[in-house]
């Protein structure tokens, strides 16, 4: 179905004309979703009693280990290990930290949660102690499951009575932890099957919105599921991932674009799933040569890796038929050239944000008359609607008009957790999601991101909150005033920079400000460089005018 503009009226002040309001929609006709169901009811609805599905097929393979899972090995271990969890006094609305890196356990344990009606809250195991105390106090967190090299970082919460599971499986125990295996090996029978709603919170991924401290994004199992949906169901499978792919992940699965446009999207199609514990190029390549992979979902310095190694030239890379690109957005010249290493793939990219899922995704994957240009993150996800304003009057935009981009669909958080007020500057009361992202769409329907209207800083796809490093500046005894701004780099595509003032008699260096600051904080948000000036430029109002510092640069 072409893309259709549809037209209502604006309530405008008094004396003023009504203005047209411009709905961009997909390319694609709207399907019917099933967002009814519990987000695990839905993944594996086409493997249960009714469905015709494989359940011998591979559903998980663990790199490091070579393990295999099948779909009914993934659904009998979730149901057990909901069970275990049960059994150790998680019900119903309550909140369990993973702080794990890339593994099936990993995967197991969200869908686990998800069953039982519990919510998932996903954190960088590379978190210092003070940010991830700081999520599991905003999410109210009773339990935390990670691996033993971890739990150090855990005390204090321990010592609150949050209780620590440990995934390790050596014979010695972690003073004070339950072992992963007393919950792997419940009886998935004792579980009571807990009435899910809809609108019940499945997730709550943390996202520093359009600015701002990182806030906890309540994402249902309605809005998880309509998300999914819109991206692999429907008529045409083949724009997304199918039963025959085996798909790579190495992408971190904390991060709520793996866990729904990769994981749980490539377990509704019936696809493989071979997860990496993390990044290595080499090891990548090999991978993929030795196990077929035909799907590689990527970030933009991924795509820079890919781009620069002359050791592409040693690996088969041919079983690759596609590759989507997230996370950030990529520019033509990179886009271009990995075209080159992968002879047989077709490449496409995807935005979107915690809140909103799957904003845009390329076509690029269907067979004609779709088509994507460099540049373009694609069209608008189907059962949504989308419109650009203007970012002064809010006045919706026609095409080839940049503006800020809103969307609007079943795919949106329900709200950020306990703070009403950044969630009503988010969605507006017509139910619009205000992305913070400048951009236009073009005469073909393709979208294109040209700024940010927001804040954040993007550090190789990683979200890196100005105001939460600034809060850090400012507690230092030597620093008067402090502001965060992005600086462009060629391999991160942004490094946080800051802008310091000394207090008055301070001696204060570039080096004492990093390391104060990147104690503190995961190796992501550290502080690059620093640059010590008089005043920091402010408007009347009081907030900072990072346009002008960014100026600087």
């Amino acid at each position: 179905m072409a893309l259709q503009q549809q037209t209502h009226f604006l309530t405008k002040k008094k004396n003023q004309e009504p203005s047209q309001d411009f709905i961009f929609r997909s390319k694609l006709p709207d399907i019917s979703i099933p967002n009814h169901l519990p987000l695990t009811d839905y993944v594996f609805q086409r493997f249960s009693g009714d469905g015709d599905g494989d359940s011998t097929k591979t559903c998980l393979i663990d790199s490091a280990t070579g393990r295999i899972f099948t779909y009914a090995d993934v659904q009998t271990n979730f149901r057990r290990i909901a069970a275990g969890i049960h059994r150790l006094g998680i019900r119903h609305r309550d909140t369990v930290m993973l702080l794990l890196p890339n593994s099936p356990e990993f995967a197991l344990i969200f869908l686990a949660l998800a069953h039982l009606g519990a919510v998932s809250t996903t954190a960088n195991p590379l978190y210092t102690q003070s940010e991830i105390e700081k999520q599991a106090k905003a999410s109210a967190a009773k339990m935390i499951i990670t691996k033993r090299c971890y739990v150090k970082k855990l005390t204090n919460l321990q010592n609150n009575g949050v209780l620590i599971v440990c995934l390790d499986d050596e014979d010695d125990d972690v003073d004070g932890c339950v072992r992963f295996t007393e919950l792997i090996q419940a009886d998935e029978t004792e579980l009571p099957k807990p009435e899910i709603s809809p609108e019940d919170t499945v997730s709550i991924p943390y996202s520093s919105g359009t600015t701002g401290l990182p806030k906890g994004v309540m994402i249902t199992h309605k809005g998880l599921v309509t998300s999914i949906a819109q991206k692999v169901d429907g008529e045409n499978p083949n724009l997304n991932f199918t039963g025959d792919d085996v798909i790579l992940c190495f992408l971190p699965m904390f991060h709520t674009y793996t866990l729904n446009s990769l994981i749980f999207s490539a377990m509704r199609t019936g696809a493989a799933i071979l997860i990496v514990p993390k990044f290595e190029l080499n090891l990548v390549m090999e991978l993929i040569q030795r196990y077929k992979v035909t799907v590689v979902p990527v970030a933009p310095p991924v795509v820079l890796a890919f781009v620069k190694s002359p050791e592409t030239e040693r690996y088969d890379l041919s079983s690759v038929r596609m590759m989507l690109s997230g996370a950030a957005t990529l520019k033509k010249e990179p886009e271009d050239a990995v075209r080159l290493k992968f002879p047989n793939a077709i490449f496409g990219q995807g935005y979107g944000m915690t809140e909103a899922g799957t904003v845009a995704k390329s076509l690029a994957f269907a067979k004609n008359p779709f088509k994507t240009k460099s540049g373009a993150c694609g069209t608008v996800i189907r059962n949504a609607e989308m419109k650009v304003v203007d970012i002064i009057s809010g006045v919706s935009l026609p095409r080839n008009k940049s503006g800020e981009i809103c969307i609007r669909g079943h795919q949106l958080m329900k709200g950020y957790l306990n703070d009403p007020e950044a969630t009503s500057r988010t969605i507006d009361k017509d139910g619009w999601l205000h992305t913070g992202d400048i951009g236009f769409v073009d005469d073909d329907d393709e979208i294109f991101i040209v700024d940010r209207l927001k804040e954040l800083i993007k550090f190789k796809g990683y979200q890196v909150a100005p105001a939460e490093l600034e809060a850090l500046l400012i507690s230092h005894p030597s620093i008067e005033d402090a502001a965060v701004v992005p600086m462009k780099d060629e391999v991160a595509g942004e490094i946080p920079v800051a802008f310091v003032v000394r207090s008055k008699g301070s001696r204060l260096v570039e080096n004492d400000v990093k390391s104060y600051v990147n104690k503190k904080v995961v190796h992501y948000k550290r502080i690059k460089r620093v640059f010590f000036v008089e005043t920091i430029p402010k408007a009347v109002s009081g907030k900072l005018l990072r346009k002008e510092l960014r100026a600087k640069l």
